[in-house]
């Protein structure tokens, strides 16, 4: 079974936890200090949020597998995209040890799929370049705001 995973980056961490426990209808499953995340069943999903200085907004989104050789169906997935996949086995990065592929959509947004085989203690290895988002080999992203408000009182454009 497959679970869609998502992950926000937010400005303030204590200020966003309460909204999203109350859109989920539920407290968070992991809490540490700069990190939030909801295994949740209704909806399918592990929404993740975190406030370690990265861009606020869609960190990245994912698929999270429950084993090996789903994991190995999704890289074989990946590697038709004929796309570059970014291969780490064995990353330590938001407190869990996971094997995991990543590659970028036709608009720059990060996707990540994995295999989560432990919870650690840490957010990520210090020595581990790119937690959790590895630098796509070709960076050109591209931000538009049409289609969402830029404040509460502005509507969007769509």
């Amino acid at each position: 079974m497959k679970r869609l995973h998502v992950h926000v980056s937010v400005e303030d961490i204590q200020k966003s936890i309460p909204f999203y426990s109350k859109m989920f209808g539920s407290d968070p499953t992991v809490l540490k200090g700069d990190y939030a995340k909801w295994q949740l069943e209704d909806p399918k999903v592990n929404f993740a949020i975190s406030s370690r200085g990265a861009p606020i907004g869609l960190n990245h989104l994912g698929i999270q597998v429950e084993s090996e050789p789903e994991l190995s169906e999704m890289k074989m997935r990946l590697d038709s995209i004929e796309s570059d996949v970014v291969e780490q086995i064995g990353a330590a990065c938001c407190y869990a040890k996971s094997d995991k592929y990543w590659v970028n959509d036709p608009a720059a947004i990060p996707w990540e799929t994995f295999h989560t085989l432990d919870s650690i203690p840490v957010f990520n290895d210090e020595q581990a370049a790119g937690c959790c988002v590895p630098e796509p080999a070709s960076s050109s992203k591209t931000q538009s705001s049409c289609c969402t408000p830029s404040s509460p009182t502005k509507k969007s454009c769509c």
